[in-house]
């Protein structure tokens, strides 16, 4: 048997999949994909077996990670709950879908796991938000889903009615800081700047500045002072930035994606 699979290898099952495999070999690992072209050919390039069909993927292994859109999520659970069995660890990266939801679509069977993780995962900087009832899993299982996780990148464990939330802050905002990064490469190019270069000094900047709230532990409000000297250039742009509402921006882009993730879960219309 083996030790992993995954339903669903888009972006994200992908991304997660190059830190997996340093837990485990490829011979331990299966998938499935709808598309049989698509599933042929990843798994002669990737070297990892490729399942016919979903079924016969839940049924190869102990752990199992969901990773399908949340529209498609209902027809994959009832499709796969013949194939499920009470000791698997059924892992869901669906936006928006709970675990009560998904225990309900399995007719009850397997313990669930709820993760939220993003693409940088492909980097092995991924940073993951996780739920889960400690009390369904033995030590080693918690150890096995912490290892997934951790595999690519950061993990923290959260009540359950905050993984939307996780969606805000994490699983959906790889998408703004590019788009923050494309505006900043399009200022370089601006005033001069060739657009490799632009692009490359904007995302240093924003690796640089991630990396120092991380490490240095300082509130970002203190290291943005400590770059805004007294009447400088800097302060000038954060003036700027305040006039022309970066911050309601950013935070009216997380109200939509959380009203999203709560309407995925049929909790809101």
């Amino acid at each position: 048997m083996k030790k992993i699979a995954l339903i669903g290898m888009g972006n994200m099952a992908s991304a997660m999949l190059k830190g997996i495999e340093t837990i485990f070999s490829k011979e331990e690992i299966i998938f499935s994909r709808k598309d049989a072209k698509k599933r042929e050919q990843f798994s002669k390039e990737n070297h990892i077996e490729g399942a016919e069909d979903n079924v016969s993927c839940a049924k190869a292994a102990k752990y199992l990670i969901l990773a399908v859109k949340p529209q498609f999520f209902p027809t994959v659970l009832e499709e796969i709950k013949p194939a499920v069995r009470e000791e698997q660890v059924v892992i869901s990266v669906a936006a928006g879908v709970d675990r009560e939801m998904i225990k309900s679509g399995l007719g009850g069977k397997g313990r669930v796991v709820r993760a939220m993780p993003n693409t940088p995962a492909l980097l092995g900087e991924g940073m993951t938000g996780i739920c889960y009832q400690e009390e369904e899993f033995s030590s080693e299982e918690i150890q096995t889903i912490e290892a997934i996780f951790s595999s690519f990148g950061r993990v923290k464990k959260v009540e359950e009615h905050l993984m939307n939330t996780v969606i805000c802050v994490s699983g959906s905002a790889p998408a703004y800081v590019y788009l923050f990064i494309e505006a900043l490469a399009d200022s370089g190019v601006k005033y001069g700047l060739s657009r490799e270069m632009a692009y490359e000094m904007a995302a240093q900047t924003v690796l640089g500045a991630a990396k120092m709230v991380l490490e240095t532990k300082e509130h970002p409000g203190v290291l943005k002072d400590r770059v805004c000297s007294p009447g400088g250039t800097t302060i000038a742009g954060v003036a700027a930035c305040e006039e022309y509402g970066l911050r309601n921006a950013v935070l009216k882009a997380t109200d939509a994606c959380y009203q999203k993730a709560e309407q995925l879960g049929g909790k809101k219309k």
